[in-house]
């Protein structure tokens, strides 16, 4: 083969390739589908009942004077592109969180899992895309031969090795449609694996939350039973004195009991979580380092009022279902060009001769360069009702997307009106602890100077212990509320990249 014949072959290769520049079907190109107004959470209350909570917030920031108290109280107007760019975990500033995070992100095994998922996809994006080039596949073979023409027979031996060639023209964008849906195929599972991460990451600051409440719990009910022990042998001194009757004793008694089995309870709980927190971070159970008390945590939240629609499109579940959609349109092209003509170029290179010494001689040189074009005529409705199929599927995909939004659009408002309003159960839950908790030193002085009876102390430190056990929980909702709503939001963790 000559040199020019050779230019010759390219530049019809390089015209055809040209030509084939279109892609038939539909474009893959997805507008988001996202609200315009921004969802408020301020109507979940009758206004009588705004005015009341807002008044308590107005309260309860006076009682504190440094800011980071007072920000909790105040309403706080965040702005969408603050939201955009606030990591969500550092909303609860507690560094001992942050590295638990980080731990988990590393160790964990369904992280792991989705990371390997995501090499196998791109993998097959790489098939998928292998199908645009030539395909050269090297071939040798040696042979002994004899063949009869009339009533001579030949007897002949042959080596033979040659490069051959196999090429489909993507004339209409079949292989490229489907290196595209390959395509969004490995980035929907890359989405998989940014949910995983932030459901790992919500998973593991919830868990928190629940061990600094045990925490919590554990210390509120001891320092109750130390203080009912103390009410306790003031009663028995007094019964030893004669001024009251065996019966206060016992009722004292009693008392003291039930914050000591609250201790164990809370201790136990306090146990569990640690072994949970522990799976999540994939490592055996153990004791998990605490950071901030959860008071503390609880006045460094800032609660927005209002959130944009357009940041759901930002959630790895919708991102999913945008890029499933994305796919399902590139093979409504698959499908539409398989009805079409296809175009293939094959060839053979090489050399055969009698023997291999002789094998590269310019004698022993062969080739063949063939070009061809197939047209399927009839398939019995086969190839048209794959079409139909593909694009019943998109229709599917489609639906899907834009039920996807409406969830996670409900999921963010619900996680909204959770944190405005699991504040607003804060401010009144620790106003009446405060209050409570007056009202038990005073009946506890009184009862010290006599002028009380022990059902007075009793009912006041009952009450303060329940009080003060719901505020803890209501700091705790109130931090879980806030990771939710971040949560739901896409969240914007900073080591997500590292799982990708």
């Amino acid at each position: 083969m000559t040199m020019r014949q050779v230019a010759s072959i390219v530049g019809a290769f390089s015209v055809v390739w040209l030509a084939a520049a279109c892609a038939v079907g539909p474009s893959t190109r997805i507008t988001p589908v996202a609200p315009t107004v921004t969802t408020r959470s301020d109507a979940a209350l009758p206004a009588t009942a705004r005015n009341f909570l807002d008044s308590l917030r107005g309260a309860r920031a006076a009682d504190r004077r440094d800011s980071a108290a007072q920000s909790l109280w105040s309403t706080q107007a965040m702005s969408p592109e603050a939201m955009r760019d606030l990591g969500w975990l550092s909303a609860i500033r507690d560094s001992t969180l942050l590295a638990l995070v980080q731990t988990a992100i590393a160790n964990n095994r369904n992280l792991a899992t989705a990371r390997a998922r995501i090499q196998e996809y791109r993998a097959m994006q790489g098939v998928a895309a292998s199908g645009l080039y030539p395909q050269l596949t090297l071939n040798a073979a040696g042979s002994v031969n004899k063949s009869a023409f009339g009533p001579t027979t030949v007897k002949y031996q042959a080596v033979r090795a040659t490069t051959d060639l196999a090429w489909e023209l993507d004339f209409w964008g079949r292989i490229r449609r489907q290196r595209e849906a390959a395509a969004f195929d490995l980035a929907g599972r890359e989405e998989d694996t940014r949910a995983t991460v932030l459901t790992l990451v919500s998973d593991v600051a919830t868990t928190y939350l629940q061990l600094r409440a045990s925490d919590a719990n554990v210390r509120i009910a001891e320092a109750t039973r130390a203080s009912r022990d103390t009410t306790l042998e003031l009663a028995r001194r007094r019964f030893a004195q004669g001024l009251i009757s065996e019966l206060d004793v016992r009722q004292f008694e009693a008392e003291v009991a039930d914050p000591a089995a609250r201790v164990a309870q809370f201790a136990l709980q306090r146990d569990q979580q640690e072994n949970a927190l522990s799976l999540l971070l994939g490592q055996a159970p153990g004791v998990i380092v605490r950071g901030r008390p959860l008071e503390d945590v609880v006045q460094a939240v800032a609660v927005p009022d209002s959130i944009p629609g357009d940041l759901i499109t930002r959630r790895p579940d919708v991102m999913r279902a945008q890029r499933d959609l994305q796919a399902a349109v590139a093979r409504i092209g698959v499908a539409m060009a398989s009805r079409l003509p296809t175009i293939t170029l094959s060839g053979s290179y090489g050399a055969q001769r009698p023997n291999l010494g002789t094998l590269f001689t310019p004698q022993g040189e062969i080739y063949t360069l063939q070009a061809g074009v197939s047209l399927p005529l009839f398939t019995g409705g086969r190839l048209r009702d794959q079409e139909r199929a593909a694009q019943s599927r998109a229709d599917e995909a489609r639906a899907q997307y834009e039920q996807t939004v409406l969830g996670a659009l409900r999921e963010a408002s619900d996680a909204l009106a959770s944190v405005r309003l699991d504040r607003d159960q804060l401010v009144a839950q620790e106003t009446q602890t405060r209050a409570l908790g007056i009202a038990a030193s005073i009946a506890e002085r009184r009862y010290a100077s006599g002028v009380s009876s022990y059902l007075e102390v009793l009912d006041a430190q009952r009450s303060l212990f329940t009080a003060q056990l719901s505020l803890v929980q209501a700091e705790q909702q109130y931090l879980a509320a806030t990771v939710e709503l971040f949560r739901a939001l896409g969240g914007s963790w900073t080591g997500v990249a590292a799982a990708h």
